[in-house]
């Protein structure tokens, strides 16, 4: 048998091996250009804005600097193209004295931080003020109870995740909220802002939980309270006081736009109700425990009536809640459950409103107003408040089961 021959294995000489070497130089070279340049390499889905508008010193890079100590905030850029920036965005470039505006991502959270310099920071609280009022004043009650205007020295954060807010309020940095209902509770920072009617804190509010606790609250039965319901171990948080209608009508203004421009106390206008509008009390008012009673809203004449609530002042609050517990009583009876058109009767300690608008209470709630619920077998969710009322079988709550809003 004939064997093939052995072929023997080369022997590199000098020359290939300074070749080989070479090779292996450029293959590092280009795998660091592509670290350098993530946007240039190929199957990368978060790939970096351009180096050239990434700022690498001024006040926007400083302003990544100090956040990044409490958070991620990554990929600074300042391209007004970016499709991180939100689609909700407040404010641009050259507006509320904005010089210069960035965002980074949050990449732990999933999120992105808009970062804002202003030349002004009176000017940017007093736009950002004007802002949120007029959101409210076209129908949005609850804008900016839940701000993620972040303010610091020199510069705005504005992150787009809850997570990233609370984490950049360990810092420095502190919450802007203009909202009148927004809540700071016991225990959290609180400082005045540069505009009138604004407020800085360390409170991040929400509507799912997911901000700082409201450690005041008192939990219901389902978070493990076994006392009896409308009865929390941690006692009442207080509840919204006026010392006469008109105090009652300013104190509600910014929950019932109307009351501002559509208010009346002439018996024969608060006497209105429509098919659309029916007040909790009817027929003669002191027998309900009310000593003073005002209508907010247009009444019907030529067209149908708008936005109709109630305000009342309340001498003895457990007459009121009693009559007002037969009421509803008697309407789950013949509907098994509210009607859409019948109002709820939120009370105070002294007062009460009677209103249908379902963003008109969230805002109410926030201002200590409470719901008279007597529905049996009533349970409320964990995170909502729950006291007592003047009447067995019934619960003041800010809990709504047609309308959650945590």
């Amino acid at each position: 048998m004939i064997m093939p021959p052995l072929t023997m294995p080369a022997v590199p000489t000098k020359a290939t091996m300074h070749i080989q070497r070479i090779r292996r130089m450029l293959a590092t070279t280009a795998a660091l250009a592509c670290l350098a340049t993530l946007s240039a390499c190929e199957g990368d889905s978060d790939a970096a804005p351009p180096a050239a508008s990434a700022p690498t010193a001024g006040p926007l890079a400083e302003a990544q600097r100090y956040v990044r100590q409490y958070g991620s905030c990554e990929e600074l850029s300042t391209a007004p193209d970016d499709p991180r920036l939100p689609a909700d965005e407040i404010t641009k470039a050259g507006q509320w004295s904005v010089t210069d505006r960035g965002i980074c991502s949050d990449k732990p959270e999933h999120g992105e931080i808009v970062l804002s310099v202003p030349s002004d920071m009176r000017e940017f609280q007093t736009r950002y003020k004007q802002y949120v009022m007029d959101r409210i004043a076209g129908g949005d009650g609850a804008y900016g109870l839940d701000s993620r205007v972040l303010v610091g020295k020199g510069f705005v954060a504005t992150p787009t995740r809850t997570k990233t807010a609370l984490a950049l309020v360990r810092s420095e940095l502190r919450v802007l909220t203009c909202n009148p209902a927004a809540p700071v509770p016991t225990g959290y920072k609180r400082q005045a802002a540069l505009v009138e009617g604004c407020q800085l804190s360390d409170f991040v509010g929400s509507t799912d939980g997911s901000g700082s606790p409201n450690l005041d609250a008192p939990q219901g039965p389902a978070a493990g309270d076994s006392g009896k319901p409308g009865q929390p171990k941690t006692g009442s948080l207080g509840l919204a006081r006026a010392g006469g209608i008109a105090e009652l009508r300013k104190l509600v203004g910014s929950s019932l736009r109307e009351c501002g421009e559509h208010f009346s106390t002439d018996p024969e206008a608060v006497a209105a109700e429509s098919i659309d509008y029916q007040p909790v009390v009817k027929g003669n008012a002191p027998d309900w425990g009310i000593t003073g009673r005002a209508l907010c809203g247009r009444p019907a004449g030529a067209q149908r009536a708008v936005n109709l609530s109630w305000l009342d002042t309340v001498g003895d609050m457990r007459k009121l809640q009693t009559k007002a517990k037969a009421a509803q009583l008697a309407d789950l009876k013949e509907n098994g459950k509210p009607r859409a058109t019948a109002s709820l009767l939120l009370v105070g300690e002294n007062i009460a409103v009677e209103t249908n608008d379902a963003d008109a209470r969230f805002g109410l709630y926030q201002q200590q107003f409470l719901y008279l619920n007597c529905a049996p077998g009533f349970a409320i969710p964990a995170g909502y408040r729950l006291e007592k009322s003047e009447v067995d079988g019934c619960v003041l709550t800010d809990f709504e089961p047609e309308h959650p809003v945590r």
